[in-house]
């Protein structure tokens, strides 16, 4: 009898001894794998970010070149090489080019990499900051503008009076210190004018019409929308339709052509168009394997010197990854 128990014992020793060893080997693996997952996000985090920011220098290179010369100061229009965008292709392709990289020079992750992107002049967006200037005073030929906008895109009008107000609001709050602590921020981008009193549906709809520059923007006849032409330019819809046309077969090289191609007795306002642009947002996108990465851009381009070239200073820049979920979904509804 005894030696029947001294053996259950033995057994059940020596299978608690086994769960132990199995659970602390178990231990051992699981933190062995999330040492190596940690690792490979951070070094897919590392290459994304070396990755995107080399786009972002290829676009400043794109716009300032397009700026030298002969070129210098002239028409921004979507017939110049920034205004092309970069459809999805592998890094590799990109990288044989040069011929002092070899395919041995990266890793596989860089080399299976797709990269796509495009420079979207931000000057061919009405600017929200046109409404109120620095100093907190409305501009009301710039609000007529933007009633025309509204009344195109059906918008509710009593929208755009809270808009104004709520922005000159934020604009003189920012001058006192301590400002109010009832005044709303001052947005920065355009999903935030719902601080400012536009409802989330209105603010989907002007998303691809407007922006927030700094200062007073005219808005490039070349590029925007005949929406945004119409109402910025005091004219009919279907003036700026025509607008449209005749640039795609001569982009506008001074407000001259724009306002000659104009129906008689049309007059535009002052510094309502133009046709050169000073704004950019380079959009970049970057799947490395299961990781899609998005990064936005806002550069500025100021002229200089014809000797020293233009200057292309980063004003915002934001990066973000994306569910891959997502991505498909939004792919299948581009298909339909």
């Amino acid at each position: 009898m005894k030696r029947a128990r001294s053996a259950g014992a033995a057994v059940l020793m020596a299978m608690l001894t086994v769960a132990f060893v199995a659970t602390i080997a178990a231990a051992a693996l699981w933190q062995q794998w999330r040492g190596i997952e940690v690792e490979t996000a951070e070094r897919a985090r590392v290459q994304s970010a070396w990755i995107l920011t080399g786009a972002l220098d290829w676009a400043r290179l794109l716009l300032r070149e397009d700026q030298t010369g002969a070129s210098a100061g002239g028409a921004d229009h979507l017939g110049e090489p920034w205004a092309v965008p970069l459809q999805e292709a592998r890094l590799s392709s990109f990288l044989a080019a040069d011929r002092n990289n070899t395919s041995t020079d990266f890793g596989p992750e860089v080399m299976d990499a797709f990269l796509s992107g495009q420079i979207v002049d931000l000057q061919s967006l009405m600017n929200v900051n046109n409404l109120v200037n620095d100093t907190g005073q409305v501009s009301d030929d710039d609000v007529k503008a933007f009633e025309r906008l509204f009344a195109l895109l059906n918008l509710p009008a009593n929208e755009l009076t809270k808009l104004v107000e709520n922005l000159r609001f934020s604009i003189a709050a920012g001058q006192v210190t301590p400002s109010p602590m009832q005044a709303p921020l001052r947005p920065q981008r355009v999903t935030d004018l719902v601080w400012l009193g536009l409802s989330a549906q209105t603010v989907a709809v002007l998303e691809p019409y407007v922006t927030l520059l700094p200062g007073r923007r005219a808005v490039n006849a070349n590029t925007a929308a005949a929406e945004v032409i119409a109402a910025a330019g005091d004219i009919d819809l279907s003036d700026a339709q025509r607008l449209v046309q005749v640039r795609q077969a001569a982009y506008f090289k001074t407000v001259s052509d724009i306002q000659q191609h104009l129906a008689p007795g049309e007059q535009l306002p002052d510094n309502a168009l133009t046709y050169r642009s000073d704004f950019f947002e380079v959009r970049a996108r970057l799947r490395l394997d299961k990781l899609v990465v998005e990064e936005r851009s806002v550069l500025r381009r100021d002229l200089t010197p014809q000797s020293q070239g233009p200057s292309i200073s980063v004003l915002r820049r934001e990066r973000g990854a994306v569910d891959p979920t997502t991505m498909a979904r939004l792919a299948m509804a581009g298909q339909r």
